[in-house]
């Protein structure tokens, strides 16, 4: 026993001698590590490792025992030379995910970096999957209507800066055209319920629409995001020339700010309290009947908190006809919309989401969707 513990001492002060400048790793404090690999894992990432058995054979540092041969690689590699191996060549636009992605992304990162290792030599990932600028194949899509899942074919073109999708193989027609200036994709296991699923979004007659998607392979689900965060950049790039990538990097994609149920009343504030879907995504407020609805049923702009926009942790005295209790008060400068939540704790993470956009400076192009906004029909 007192062996043993010798050897966890060892491998924890290796860790924290070789990997002191690791943010990711070091915020996750790990107990476990590949000892083919020479890598230090967190228990979530440690499970993801086991599905590559081959490669990566998994020992907690604390339980499991550790020969010195082992503890002597460990100290000769850790994950900072490993990174510097394995992510030698990672293309700017392919997103590398956090623990707080979903299960799909993270394996998938797993598998391309010690799998397939393609990012050693940065040609294997560009020209086989990304630099042709065009993507062709078949995505499960949810009906708008009926909610089954049908196969559609998708094409992305660069060129056409597009993302279109067929409702029949042989159709001349695009069922619809998704324009690379507003769309936007992030991954939904939870709310489609499939753990490949994605959500592609796109701005439709300026209100914001929503398709579903997903394919039986997570490679290939990867891949798709991955292609349309090239094609975005490559939009980007032609749109606003001579700005530097690392402005647009961040803008690829985008995960929704935040999610989840409220109850919200109508504009005049004598209705009864409904429950509906709302997503904060960047400054648009959204709600839906259901989660997976096509199109909301009403869209909020967010403003700057200097431009009459403001959030309250209340509601009217004189409001009735709710029966969660935890109520906010949206201000905007045309009116105010009333909420509930249902317990403190959403409340409190609503308000820290919405004091987020309100803190945040208004860019230029935003002005013109707070026009828009003011005089929606």
């Amino acid at each position: 026993q007192n062996n043993s513990e010798g050897r966890a001492m060892s491998l924890l002060h290796i860790y924290k001698t070789l990997d002191n400048n690791s943010t990711q790793v070091n915020q996750l404090n790990p107990e476990w590590a590949s000892y083919t690999l020479g890598v230090f894992l967190c228990h979530s990432c440690s499970g993801l490792h086991r599905n590559i058995a081959q490669i990566s054979k998994v020992k907690s540092l604390l339980l499991d025992p550790w020969s010195s041969s082992e503890i002597e690689f460990i100290n000769s590699v850790g994950n900072n030379a490993a990174k510097a191996k394995y992510e030698k060549m990672v293309p700017a636009f392919y997103y590398r995910p956090t623990n707080k992605d979903c299960q799909l992304l993270r394996d998938q990162w797993i598998r391309a970096k010690y799998e397939r290792k393609e990012f050693i030599f940065v040609k294997r990932v560009l020209v086989t999957l990304f630099l042709p600028g065009y993507r062709e194949g078949f995505l499960w899509k949810r009906g708008r209507d009926n909610g089954q899942y049908l196969n559609r074919k998708f094409i992305l073109s660069e060129r056409e800066g597009v993302l279109k999708y067929f409702n029949k193989n042989d159709a001349r027609e695009p069922k619809a055209i998704m324009k690379m200036d507003t769309i936007n994709a992030t991954f939904q296991p939870g709310k489609i319920g499939t753990p490949h699923g994605m959500q592609i979004t796109y701005l439709k007659d300026n209100s914001t629409r929503n398709i579903f998607v997903y394919h039986e392979d997570g490679k290939e689900m990867v891949d798709w995001f991955n292609a349309i965060r090239v094609a975005r950049l490559h939009y980007l790039q032609v749109a606003f020339p001579g700005a530097p990538d690392s402005e647009w990097l961040p803008k690829l994609t985008r995960n929704y700010l935040k999610e989840g149920y409220m109850e919200k009343t109508g504009p005049k504030h004598t209705e009864g309290f409904k429950k509906r879907w709302f997503t904060m995504d960047d400054r648009r407020l959204m709600y839906f009947k259901d989660p997976l609805d096509a199109y909301a049923r009403g869209e909020v702009f967010i403003g700057n908190k200097d431009h009459s926009y403001s959030v309250l942790p209340i509601l009217p005295p004189s409001v009735q006809g709710y029966h969660w209790q935890f109520g906010i008060t949206i201000v905007t400068p045309d009116r105010k919309f009333l909420v509930t939540c249902e317990t403190e704790k959403d409340r409190e993470d609503w308000i820290a989401a919405f004091q987020i956009v309100l803190n945040r400076p208004m860019l230029p192009q935003e002005y013109a969707v707070e026009a828009y906004f003011k005089h929606k029909p």
